[in-house]
């Protein structure tokens, strides 16, 4: 019985191959479009994760003490006391961490050993650099390059100069791409660095870098003794620690720990993303609702095609209930040929999608994607993709069946064979 159904069903979608061809392709389309989206959003996201946490620190100490919450002095006054504020007084210290080689031995000690990969102080500082008749407000920070090349592997990012040259030229710079190309700069190209006081400096580029990520491709290194005479800074005082730890997505439970060790607040490289990583998650939603609808879209499609197999197959149906076959097997053949044309569908739909997402991921464009700047898109390869997509398509595809297969069941033998029109 099973094989004779899966024949009928198989003359059935051969005899209208046009319309056959073209529902598959409809939903060969859909399913590729659905799974090359699902495979940009979702490669954005991993390459956006995967870049920061390769340069930047999975956990930054930031030069802000952790204090007490003030007493509140009101709370057991009588109910006619007032309060009134006599001066606003405003915090003129700056967010630092002072004595921050106290901090560095203890994470450097053999208590942190099993968590803690690297730590590099710095100081980060906003100034005006101007080269010619060009000018530009950056972003500076001051390291202690061996440390921060243990966090941010800058050494392998250079695309011009080297580290050693930066440490044996003073008042020497690793400049940002982005800013190298707003600016004009070129290696051992000098500039004056206007800081918020002091006198200019005259600067040199001792190398530029490209991390790929905007922020960081927005900033100039400098030595840390050299950013600590821009600020005006005390040698024991920096603006902050960065952290690479050995897990980075389970980094939590140390900068709470560090919080309470060090008395300053610790902040994760995802809550310093948190706006991104939301916009993300927003986008995969946006995403997974247009998955749904596009499926139903396809699903429409398959039943247009069975609605219309049932119109002109009406005789034959009536033909085969008048042999003994039953409603519940009509019923059947009709799911097995929604079935049919939803797993051929997908299944060239897969192939398709494979190219297309080959392609996007080998255009020789540079593109600047949010964030990020790459060639080409990042996208992601996640079998996982495939299927939930392959899958939801064959079911609402099969769905979508039941409603011309219910009509068929109904149909009354007698009546169908009376009908001349038929």
């Amino acid at each position: 019985m099973v094989r004779t159904l899966f024949s009928i069903a198989l003359r059935h979608l051969f005899g209208r191959k046009r319309q056959s061809l073209t529902t598959i392709a409809g939903v060969a389309v859909s399913t590729m479009v659905l799974i090359t989206t699902i495979s940009l959003t979702r490669g954005l996201l991993d390459s956006f994760v995967a870049t920061i946490v390769d340069v930047a620190p999975h956990i930054t100490i930031e030069g802000k003490p952790i204090e007490s919450l003030p007493v509140d002095l009101l709370s057991d006054a009588e109910a006619q006391r007032h309060a009134f504020v006599d001066e606003n007084i405003q915090k003129e210290d700056r967010d630092e961490v002072r004595n921050y080689r106290q901090v560095l031995e203890v994470l450097d000690s053999k208590q942190y050993a099993g968590e803690v990969v690297a730590v590099s102080p710095f100081i980060e500082s906003r100034v005006i650099v101007i080269k010619g008749n060009k000018s530009q407000p950056i972003s500076m920070k001051g390291v202690v390059i061996e440390r921060e090349n243990a966090i941010s592997g800058i050494e392998d990012k250079l695309t011009a100069g080297d580290l050693a040259f930066f440490e044996t030229t003073p008042n020497a710079l690793l400049v940002g791409r982005t800013v190298a190309m707003d600016m004009g700069l070129e290696l051992h190209d000098e500039m004056s660095v206007v800081p918020v006081s002091g006198p200019v400096r005259q600067c040199k580029v001792a190398g530029i870098f490209f991390s790929g990520v905007n922020a960081i491709d927005n900033t100039v290194f400098v030595s840390l003794k050299f950013g600590q005479i821009l600020e005006n800074l005390p040698a024991d005082k920096v603006s902050g620690i960065g952290i690479k730890v050995v897990d980075p997505l389970a980094n939590e439970p140390l900068a709470g720990v560090l919080e309470r060790v060090t008395g300053y607040n610790c902040i994760t490289w995802q809550e310093d993303n948190a706006s991104v990583l939301s916009l993300f998650n927003r986008i995969g939603f946006i995403v997974f609702s247009l998955v749904a609808f596009v499926g139903v879209v396809s699903g429409f499609g398959v039943a247009n095609i069975l609605v219309t197999t049932v119109f002109e197959k009406s005789r034959d149906i009536a033909i085969m209930k008048s042999y003994g076959f039953s409603a519940g097997s009509l019923v059947g053949m009709f799911i097995l040929e929604g079935f049919l044309v939803g797993f051929a569908g997908t299944l060239a739909g897969g192939v398709l999608a494979t190219g297309s997402i080959n392609l996007l991921a080998n255009i020789p464009v540079e593109t600047s994607q949010g964030p990020l700047t790459k060639t080409g898109f990042s996208m992601s390869w996640n079998p996982l993709y495939f299927l939930f997509v392959m899958l939801l398509t064959v079911f609402i595809s099969t769905i979508a069946a039941t409603i011309p297969s219910t009509r068929a069941a109904k149909l009354e033998p007698v009546e169908v064979l009376r009908d001349s029109s038929l």
